[in-house]
């Protein structure tokens, strides 16, 4: 694939290489469409492109090895950019859907806002954000994952306010949580229950505001399983120090 003389990458490596940095960029227009769709009142469009954002940075990681992305184009730091773009879609977008689609009690959207920001900030700024074995340090930022399930399942204002104060408060906790692409242990397990959970999620949106609900319901299998493997994660691994890049 490199192919080039003296050792220099060839045409095809270059492309393949700057190729996955466009895609992994590219997420974060997807995430401003999501914006402009949540502005004009229109959350299932709205989430339709967050699905989008999920689905490239779901694959955007494996290109990147893939393509040996970091020694084919190391004048890009393809972690920082992939950080950038996750801080965008995982956290603004979803705050910025919370200001435009009415989830929480009355007085409470710029205190939460500021907490998801806050922690999603300090998470994604930690040197042991991801271990070394292929886990995150606290709550991993999943804040559009979050507020689409407040959303999509109709649930109290009180009951969102409590859900997304206790995932602010938990980045700041030591917690062991699953990395579904890369934790090794079950990994293919992992990865296929991903799949089937993001499958039930965007079915549901095309069949929502009917018949949806045993959609997300279904979906919940997968959310369990996260569940359980973080609390065995954090109780049974040791600490693991954070990559240095």
């Amino acid at each position: 694939m490199s192919g080039g003389c003296g050792g220099k990458p060839g045409l095809a490596a270059l492309l393949s290489a700057w190729g996955v940095h466009l895609l992994t960029a590219g997420g974060a227009v997807f995430g401003l469409a999501a914006m402009a769709a949540a502005a004009r009142g229109d959350a299932v469009l709205s989430f339709k492109w967050v699905m989008v954002t999920i689905a490239i940075d779901s694959v955007d990681g494996m290109l990147a090895r893939r393509f040996r992305v970091k020694e084919v184009a190391p004048g890009v730091d393809g972690a920082l950019l992939d950080n950038i773009v996750d801080y965008f879609t995982y956290t603004l977008v979803p705050v910025y859907f919370l200001h435009h689609i009415p989830l929480l009690p009355h007085g409470w959207l710029w205190p939460v806002s500021a907490a998801v920001l806050v922690s999603s900030a300090y998470q994604f700024s930690r040197t042991d954000a991801k271990t070394e074995d292929h886990t995150f340090s606290g709550f991993p930022s999943y804040w559009n994952i979050a507020v689409f399930y407040l959303f999509v399942m109709g649930l109290p204002p009180g009951f969102n306010l409590a859900v997304l104060l206790l995932c602010a408060v938990g980045s700041f906790l030591p917690l062991r949580c699953l990395y579904p692409s890369r934790t090794p242990t079950l990994r293919p397990l992992s990865i296929a229950l991903g799949g089937m959970w993001a499958l039930s999620l965007a079915a549901a949106l095309f069949v929502y505001p009917r018949g949806h609900m045993p959609l997300v319901w279904f979906s919940w299998i997968y959310i369990l399983y996260y569940v359980a493997f973080s609390v065995w994660l954090t109780l049974r691994r040791p600490d693991v120090p954070g990559r240095a890049a």
